[in-house]
């Protein structure tokens, strides 16, 4: 089998849905997830956002580029970054959570946390759609002994979002992909037994790897198909890309969109982007390649 026929019988056949507020997100054609950081210190600077007008800016920008979810952050998971304690996660999430919805009050919104509190705290009071967990679970494999006093709600995240009703977004920090899907597989067997019905998986480009993990990870991306889940891949300007070509994150879009690429051409159903149109772009001369091989 060529190369070209391996790629194209990995994404089709992939017909999933999600509910959001009550409407069905269709993810048989990728869609893109735009990143908007209210945060003072993520990693690359072009996505920062801390002002009214920033804010609404940065909502605007992704909707009108195509983007179908608008991430919001408020605590950065660099290497090195700030702690950031609940109360001020939740003002500076509740500040842009207000922007946003005052400005665009029909977008659907993921909420980048791994606190079961805020992510409760963005469904109740500002409609969040999405729960996007870097921490799997597990805030401890991921952040380390810099977080211990978040460790005592580990697994009630798996509880809140079950009990919210909204999609969850389950990353792991496993190393290899038989590591990560064991993982997967019990975590995802915990959130159905809990009721939790969308669920998606982050193989968490990153997060718990060696710069060659990454890239062995993503060479085995289309194995991660048998837990028959949408998956979410996010790469956008991170280190695997700007540390191989020796740049920085500001000049690592080229890196980025063939990484995209590859990323589709496995199978994933979301792109999770700082740079919206340029992957926007990427899904549609990719779906173009598929339809005519």
């Amino acid at each position: 089998m060529s190369c070209a026929c391996f790629f194209v019988s990995l994404h089709t056949g992939m017909d999933y849905t999600i509910n959001v507020n009550g409407q069905l997100l269709d993810l048989s054609r990728p869609t893109v997830m735009g990143i908007l950081n209210a945060t003072p210190d993520s990693f690359f600077a072009g996505s920062r956002v801390q002002t009214e007008t920033e804010i609404a800016n940065r909502a605007q920008q992704i909707l009108a580029e195509g983007g179908a979810i608008i991430d919001i952050g408020a605590y950065s998971t660099r290497p090195g970054a700030m702690l950031v304690d609940e109360q001020e996660e939740m003002a500076r999430l509740r500040f842009a959570l207000t922007v946003v919805r005052r400005e665009f009050p029909d977008a659907v919104l993921s909420i980048d946390t791994f606190r079961p509190a805020v992510a409760r705290m963005a469904v109740d009071e500002y409609g969040a759609s999405i729960i996007n967990d870097v921490s799997g679970g597990n805030c401890q494999g991921v952040f380390g002994g810099e977080h211990k006093e978040d460790r005592s709600s580990d697994k009630e995240m798996f509880t809140t979002v079950a009990r919210l009703g909204v999609p969850y977004i389950l990353m792991s920090s496993a190393p290899t992909i038989r590591e990560m899907l064991l993982d997967f597989a019990e975590k995802v067997q915990q959130l159905r037994d809990l009721g939790q019905k969308d669920i998606i998986l982050d193989p968490g480009f990153g997060f718990g790897k060696t710069l060659e993990q990454n890239y062995e990870l993503l060479g085995d991306l289309e194995r991660l198909h048998v837990m028959h889940l949408p998956i979410l891949v996010g790469v956008s300007r991170k280190s695997m890309i700007w540390k191989v070509l020796g740049v920085t994150p500001d000049d690592a879009l080229n890196g980025t969109t063939v990484l995209h690429t590859v990323a589709l051409l496995k199978g994933a159903s979301i792109l999770r982007v700082h740079d919206v149109r340029e992957a926007v772009e990427t899904i549609t001369l990719t779906s173009s390649l598929n339809t005519h091989l």
